[in-house]
Formats: structure tokens, C-alpha cells, sequence
């Protein structure tokens, strides 16, 4: 071996062992989003959502041309809607997954090491609640949503988990048509974001440098010798990197799909987990998966055998007589839909963001 791999060894044992202590003193909030890079234009991005109780999800239908408000008070950030879109609700309260109708498609994910600014007079606010809604309703690429986002047009403010005594800390993953991705955090209350088409995964803590890292370990090893098999998200975070590459190229696009599905089961969390030593690992709630080609919108819940999409070239998204639609999930998202079930969504009012309480 020689002395620049010796050196380079040592500095990616000294990561991961700083790394491990990291991880070893947060919760495991558990979520897990990566991006296929498939022939013929065939980009799939497959998210888990891993949660300790029902995060109360539904589906809703979004069309343009809805002014939103950053729900912030007085001197909230305001825009509207340029584009559809069909997305996946936290306690029907926020906007926690989606894709619109440009095949942009927005993730939160959870990052307990996220700190934001202070709100103050410089710039307006928006709820963390409104972030990935803004991005759908906003953008067609990736690289639009970067070019908007770098010049912080507004101030991301916090509130609880509903239901809970603890300050929502998310980060945000994007990707598109072209399978390029990015990675927004907030770190130290200064915004960083992660631009790059490699950028295929993102899970929880560490902070995406730090995973990066982590897998560059592991990539020295190789995940045809060993992977690691817990359900940190360090571990997952190595696992989908290896796993998303290694699954065939396929051209054909439903096998892709397929492929893509058993990796993102791969790296979920066992419905029911318990394990007293690790008790803020989180049970995989449910899976989406986006196919950008098609502008298919793939849902999978834990507690139904079917899994089923919604086709968002049979939607209205107009802003003339496009209608705001909800697809009722149930209670943890047992109500069982199969096929194509664009046509079970129901006209309804559109739910309301999480406010901040100023």
C-alpha cells in the first residue's frame, strides 16, 4: 500500500469514527430518498417516509394559479402557483413529498442537526411547512430551484411537530426530469446546498458532507464484499448508494421500476420495529416512488397489499378549471387503492400550512 492510500485510509477511519460518535448521539428519525439514472431518459426517485406514529398522509391534487402566503405573520413570503402538482401531506398540515407536473419532485426528509436562521425584518418568512410546496409550485429543474434558492428569498421558520414538544428540523432533496438532484440544509443557520446529478441519495444525520464521507468509506470496501445492515441512516444512506448503481440499466421502463421499488424496501424499516436500545428508530410508514418520464406517482402504504400511481397526464392542472382534489389515505394510509387511481381523488378544500405563531 502506499503512503497517499495509507494517509487516505487513516482520513476515512478518522471521519467515520468521528461520524459513528455523531450519529451515536442523535435520534434516528429514518427516511430514505434516491434517485435511479436509467436509460433513455428513465429517472426514478423513490423515497421512504419512517415515522414512530401516523404521520396522518393523505394525497392531494394542487393545480396553478393558488397564491399561497409563508404563514409567518405580517411579513410573510408570498408567491403563486405556476405549476400543478400532486403531493403528499404531513398531518394533512405540510407538504412532505410531491411531483409536479414538470416531473420536478420535492422531498423532506428529517435532519436533526438543522438549525435556521432568525426571522427578522431583512427578509420575509416561510414555514417550513410551505418549503417543498414552494419548490413544486415554483420550478421545472433542478437548476431553477438552486439558481432561486442561493439567493435566499426568504427565512425559513420552525414550529413543533404537531402533537409533539419538539421544533420540526428538515432538510430538502430535489430532483428532475434530467436525473439532476440537489440537497438543501441549513447548518448553523446558514443555508448550504449540495448541486450535483451524483448526488443520488440522502437519508437523515449525519449532515450530507459527513454521509458523503461515510460512504466514500465504504465504497473503499466494496458492497459486493460487505454492507452495513443496520437501520441507521448512515447504514442506508451506503446501502442505497450500492444498490441504486448496481440494479440493471434497464430500457424496459416497468422493470425499472421494479428494480428501483426493491431498493427502496431495501433500506426501509420493518413495520412494527421495536428495539428498546434504539428507541427513536421509526417503522417505514410508506414509499413513493416517481417515475419523471411517465410523470407517474407511485404510493405504497405498509398496511395495504396493493400498490397503486397517479397519472399526472390525466390531470387538470389549469388554472381555469383545474380543481383542488384529495385522495383519503385513512387512518395510517390503510384504505387500499389499486391500479391506476387518478380517478378516486375527490374535489375538496385545499388544506391549510402549518402556521408559525409569532
Amino acid at each position: 500500500m502506499t503512503i497517499k492510500a495509507i494517509r487516505t485510509a487513516r482520513t476515512l477511519s478518522t471521519t467515520l469514527l468521528a461520524s459513528l460518535l455523531v450519529l451515536a448521539q442523535v435520534p434516528a428519525e429514518a427516511c430514505t430518498r434516491l434517485v435511479y439514472l436509467g436509460p433513455d431518459d428513465t429517472i426514478i426517485t423513490a423515497r421512504s417516509m419512517d415515522w414512530k406514529s401516523d404521520v396522518a398522509t393523505n394525497l392531494w391534487v394542487l393545480p396553478r394559479g393558488i397564491k399561497r402566503n409563508g404563514q409567518t405573520g405580517p411579513n410573510s413570503f408570498e408567491w403563486t402557483a405556476k405549476f400543478g402538482s400532486v403531493v403528499a401531506t404531513g398531518y394533512d398540515v405540510s407538504t412532505t413529498d410531491g411531483v409536479n407536473e414538470a416531473g420536478l419532485n420535492a422531498n423532506l426528509l428529517w435532519l436533526v442537526e438543522s438549525e435556521y436562521p432568525k426571522l427578522d425584518d431583512n427578509r420575509p418568512g416561510l414555514t417550513i411547512a410551505a418549503w417543498a410546496q414552494y419548490v413544486l409550485d415554483s420550478f421545472a429543474t433542478v437548476e431553477e430551484a438552486v439558481a432561486a434558492l442561493e439567493k435566499e428569498p426568504f427565512t425559513i421558520v420552525t414550529e413543533n411537530v404537531p402533537g409533539e414538544n419538539r421544533l420540526t428540523t428538515l432538510h430538502l432533496s430535489i430532483s428532475d426530469r434530467s436525473g439532476d438532484s440537489a440537497i438543501v440544509e441549513y447548518i448553523g443557520g446558514k443555508q448550504i446546498i449540495h448541486h450535483d446529478r451524483k448526488y443520488q441519495v440522502m437519508t437523515n444525520s449525519p449532515t450530507f458532507d459527513q454521509q458523503l464521507a461515510l460512504n466514500s468509506y465504504w465504497k473503499q470496501i466494496g458492497g459486493t464484499v460487505m454492507l452495513p445492515g443496520t437501520n441507521r441512516a448512515a447504514d442506508r444512506f451506503a446501502r442505497a448508494s450500492f444498490y441504486v448503481n448496481a440494479i440493471p440499466k434497464e430500457e424496459d421502463a416497468n422493470r425499472a421500476l421494479a428494480s428501483v421499488f426493491s431498493v427502496i424496501r431495501n433500506v426501509s424499516v420493518p413495520y412494527g420495529l421495536n428495539t428498546p436500545e434504539e428507541p427513536n428508530i421509526s417503522s417505514t410508514r410508506w414509499r413513493t416512488v416517481v417515475d419523471h418520464k411517465r410523470k407517474l406517482y407511485f404510493f405504497e402504504s405498509a398496511l395495504t397489499p396493493n400498490t397503486f400511481w397517479v397519472d399526472l397526464n390525466k390531470i387538470d392542472f389549469s388554472e381555469a378549471t383545474g380543481k383542488v382534489m384529495k385522495l383519503d389515505l385513512g387512518e395510517n394510509q390503510d384504505h387500499t387503492y389499486s391500479g391506476d387511481a387518478t380517478g378516486d381523488f375527490k374535489q375538496a378544500e385545499p388544506f391549510k400550512f402549518l402556521g408559525v405563531d409569532m
